[in-house]
């Protein structure tokens, strides 16, 4: 029997939840699964957290505040116990019925993660902009081979995430981190649905967020494991270029030129020379904590108040 855990971060959805929970439950029990819901309340200051307590069956977990969807569903994939992992949002765009597709085409192609590619999106222009510029960057940096890592609808192998650990606005590049790892991903056309009920949480500060961690999973994929290589680079280009001022300063004094006239190439054969030693010293100062930061274990950026697991009666 297939057993999965479905992971839904929840903020200020009081017109969601319910409906929610009952379309995964019916998807669920409909393919035969054995299942456990997961909702994961982030702070919310609307009616959530009372409407999720009478759900059922249903672990939620609610956070002391708002920690952000990162959070959440780190919490949420931590505290899953099946062997699959479904991950959704709260407010209903993703469709619930799409599971069963994309747990066979898993299955079926022997991948270890799914994720979905909402290809007709019924968002706003804008969204649908702001979204589709950063799926390109996306694509030059990270080289995923995904067309929408932005999509929260993924089917994930429990074993994918042990070790890992999900900061800033990183669920949206959780493929790219596995197949960092040497994870096979996949991706399948899923349906979306246009939001009935509350408003979207995304905004200028979180696009923002999703830039710098998709420099830092960038980064972490070409040098996490060799930071000296790429500040090592840079701090050669510099004394490369300080030794270049250096001669064209020495040039300049045996022609007769007064430095006291012209003091600019000994200035930047100082500035050359010593950011050349610095970037040197970061690198080994990188390569140091990289070792440490391996061998070390790294605490969860968020604080649960309380777990509740509300099950059927038999």
């Amino acid at each position: 029997m297939i057993s999965l855990s479905v992971v839904v971060p929840v903020y200020n959805e009081e017109g969601n939840v319910a409906e929610l929970h009952r379309e995964i439950k019916e998807t669920c029990e409909k393919a035969g699964y054995e299942y456990e819901i997961i909702f994961i309340n982030d702070g919310s200051s609307d009616r959530t957290d009372e409407i999720c307590r009478t759900l059922v069956p249903l672990k939620y977990i609610q956070f002391r505040k708002n920690f952000g969807q990162t959070a959440a569903m780190d919490a949420g994939i931590k505290a899953a116990e099946k062997d699959l992992i479904v991950t959704m949002d709260g407010d209903r765009q993703n469709d619930p019925t799409d599971i069963p597709r994309m747990v066979n085409y898993l299955m079926n192609n022997d991948y270890d993660v799914v994720s979905g590619w909402r290809k007709y999106r019924k968002d706003t222009f804008m969204k649908r902009f702001v979204s589709r510029g950063a799926n390109a960057l996306r694509h030059i940096l990270v080289h995923d081979g995904i067309h929408d890592s932005g999509c929260s609808l993924k089917v994930y192998r429990r074993e994918c995430f042990r070790g890992i650990n999900l900061y800033g606005e990183q669920h949206r590049f959780i493929p790219a981190i596995l197949e960092i790892k040497g994870f096979k991903v996949g991706e399948i056309v899923v349906n979306h649905r246009a939001r009935t009920s509350g408003r979207t949480k995304y905004n200028w500060h979180r696009t923002i967020k999703g830039f710098v961690d998709m420099i830092s999973v960038w980064f972490w994929n070409k040098y996490a494991s060799r930071p000296l290589h790429i500040l090592g680079a840079f701090g050669i280009l510099f004394c490369l270029l300080g030794g270049a001022c250096g001669i064209w300063s020495v040039v300049l004094f045996l022609e007769g030129y007064k430095m006291s006239r012209n003091i600019i190439p000994p200035i930047l054969t100082v500035f050359f020379m010593i950011m050349g030693v610095l970037m040197f010293v970061f690198g080994l100062m990188s390569e140091i904590l990289v070792k440490i930061y391996f061998g070390t274990h790294v605490d969860a950026p968020y604080s649960i108040k309380e777990m509740v697991v509300n099950a059927e009666e038999k």
